[in-house]
């Protein structure tokens, strides 16, 4: 029996063994969702104290229900080691490990060239290598193919079969899940594609395929670009709404009535979270390779990148409305988790805007339900203040910059001195009430 005869058979009998790299946003939801499918799944983590958490069913992803992770640690369905050697007994890996950006905008490969050399010292032949992580098209034939070749000594498409696989995680999102939100597959060759859509089938409902890794790779920068270029777009215009005294969240209104040739998107004080504000340049880092210029990725990153400054004009100017300087100044800010409702602060606009305030001498405090500490980028740290009469009463200024269901807005624009509305939190304001500034 083959390599592919025999992963076929064991994926029929359901007795593969199924390994993830890195237990975080993507790869704790992954493992969970195979897991409460039968699969025998073992969850790969650096830190110690992280694989003893998921081993004792200690959640800390939003997306992965406490009970969920109880069920299949208890009934042994997944299991957390920081055992590379293990990997050895795994039919399929799953990579899902940062893939950060550094300042100069430049992919850190780190993660996955430390994945793939940790994988090719430790695996079998006869298994399937899946990168889901975000990446620029090019890594999994290119970056990843020679090291895991290198490391293991075997050969792709001889002893081991490789695909691109872009995880499509919405922290918060009700409705669409792991398990139920469709998943894109590219591989390389043919029986790859066959061991690929076999295995990932086991727990993912609607599978596409497509013809290589580097289509899949692209697929998911352009599903973030898209957003990307049309956020902002929309905050682009809501500036210059602001100045022409146009209530842009009115206009966005009207304009989604039309039924065709239109989609709403929304402007606040920057995007936020691990895809859009990076995903990218990803793209233009591999686009420059080749003496390609990407403009609008450029022009829309920039706008992206000014908007928490521009947000800290507006709580100046207002404030200064109201003969107050920023300087000295009492900034509450409502929620630092970079969309409604989750308990996620990565590259939060808040915290950006946070960071512009207090440089300018603002006094800077926050309240998120969600979130009762944080730190930005540069270390600064921050503990969310109770919500109280007289907190926000205090305070010169309350900006909302996250829009969470459980804020009572009407309560909070009553009780407070100034209001700047970065997210159109507050809805009933006329254009004369004095004390609420909208973006």
């Amino acid at each position: 029996m083959n390599n592919f005869e025999r992963v076929m058979e064991r994926v029929n009998e359901k007795t593969l063994i199924v390994g993830v790299i890195g237990l975080g946003y993507v790869g704790l939801p992954l493992a969970v969702t195979f897991a409460k499918k039968g699969v025998s799944v073992i969850g790969f983590e650096k830190s110690e104290s992280r694989a003893a958490q998921v081993n004792r069913a200690e959640n800390y992803i939003g997306d992965v229900k406490d009970e969920d992770l109880t069920e299949v640690i208890g009934n042994k369905t997944l299991k957390a080691s920081t055992n590379l050697s293990k990997i050895k007994e795994c039919d399929a890996v799953f990579i899902c490990v940062p893939t950060p950006l550094d300042r100069f905008k430049k992919p850190d490969m780190s993660y996955i060239e430390g994945s793939c050399t940790d994988i090719g010292k430790n695996m079998s032949s006869g298994t399937l290598i899946s990168l889901e992580s975000t990446t620029y098209p090019t890594t999994t034939e290119e970056l990843m193919k020679p090291i895991l070749e290198k490391e293991s000594g075997l050969k792709e498409g001889e002893d081991f079969w490789m695909c691109y696989s872009p995880e499509r995680v919405d922290p918060g999102n009700l409705s669409f899940k792991t398990a139920n939100t469709p998943k894109v597959l590219g591989a390389i060759g043919k029986e790859a594609l066959d061991v690929s859509m076999a295995i990932y089938g086991l727990a993912i409902e609607n599978l596409h395929p497509v013809s290589s890794p580097r289509a899949a790779e692209m697929v998911k920068i352009l599903e973030n670009t898209y957003r990307l270029v049309n956020i902002s777009l929309i905050n682009e215009l809501a500036l210059l709404a602001g100045k022409m005294d146009i209530n842009i969240w009115e206009v966005i209104e009207a304009a989604a009535t039309k039924p065709f040739g239109f989609q709403a998107f929304y402007p606040g004080p920057g995007i936020g979270g691990h895809c859009i504000p990076l995903d990218p340049f990803y793209l233009e880092y591999i686009a420059k390779g080749m003496n390609f210029d990407l403009s609008m990725i450029d022009s829309a990153g920039r706008i992206n990148n000014i908007m928490p400054h521009r947000m800290m004009s507006k709580v100046a100017f207002a404030l200064n409305r109201h003969e107050k300087p920023i300087k000295g100044s009492k900034i509450l800010f409502m929620g630092v988790a970079y969309k409604p409702n989750i308990d996620d602060s990565r590259e939060s606009p808040a915290l950006l805007l946070m960071e512009e305030v207090a440089r300018k001498g603002g006094v800077v405090s926050y309240h998120d339900p969600y979130i009762p500490e944080v730190k930005d980028d540069h270390g600064n740290s921050y503990t969310g203040v109770e919500l109280t009469d007289e907190v926000i009463s205090s305070a010169d200024c309350v900006v909302f910059t996250t829009n969470h269901s459980v804020f009572d807005v009407d309560y909070i624009v009553d009780k407070a001195k100034l209001v700047v509305d970065t997210r159109n939190a507050v809805k009933r304001v006329h254009i004369e009430d004095a004390k609420v500034f909208k973006l």
